[in-house]
């Protein structure tokens, strides 16, 4: 499971490697509203759970099992959403939808952190709340790709904010 290389002094896995590629991928083909978005997503969050689990990030693996199934709810709404001759539409959320995701990561927030500090076993208790946020943030996020709205690129910008150098932190 720990396969891979090393790169400027870092061992890089293949599966946390391959991921990130098909994570990135996953905006290229969701920008050009193509089905193939959300089967490269369940690819790419299996890698990456398995990355996870390997470098002993409970959290960060249970965020790669919920994206196993927003891959396959996005998917199911996707193929809902082009079934009509006009396609897929994509649309800004309305204010109302905003408050409610918003609301949604400061709640959801607060809730996963405390989880996250009363359940010993996920081992997150040395930053609960960045783990929380990171995970609901990534949520409400393919939520709203899934939904077709584009105010998801804003959100995964702000939990990049934070995922980034904590995942540089955990070693991935």
């Amino acid at each position: 499971m720990n396969a891979g290389f090393q790169l400027f002094g870092e061992h890089i896995l293949w599966t946390d490697l391959t991921g990130n590629i098909l994570s990135l991928a996953v905006v290229w083909l969701a920008m050009r509203k193509t089905m193939w978005t959300w089967p490269v997503q369940l690819a790419g969050a299996l890698l990456l759970l398995a990355a996870s689990i390997d470098a002993h990030v409970p959290g960060n693996a249970l965020k790669q099992i919920l994206f196993c199934a927003l891959a396959v709810y996005g998917w199911l709404s996707w193929t809902c959403g082009t079934r009509d001759d006009h396609g897929l539409l994509v649309r800004p959320a309305t204010a109302r939808e905003r408050i409610v995701l918003l609301a949604v990561l400061v709640l959801g927030t607060v809730l996963v952190a405390e989880l996250f500090i009363h359940l010993t076993w996920l081992h997150v208790a040395w930053s609960p709340w960045a783990n929380a946020y990171i995970f609901v943030g990534s949520a409400i996020a393919t939520f709203a790709q899934s939904r077709a709205l584009v105010d998801f690129w804003i959100i995964w910008m702000l939990v990049d904010l934070v995922g980034v150098p904590l995942a540089f932190q955990s070693g991935l």
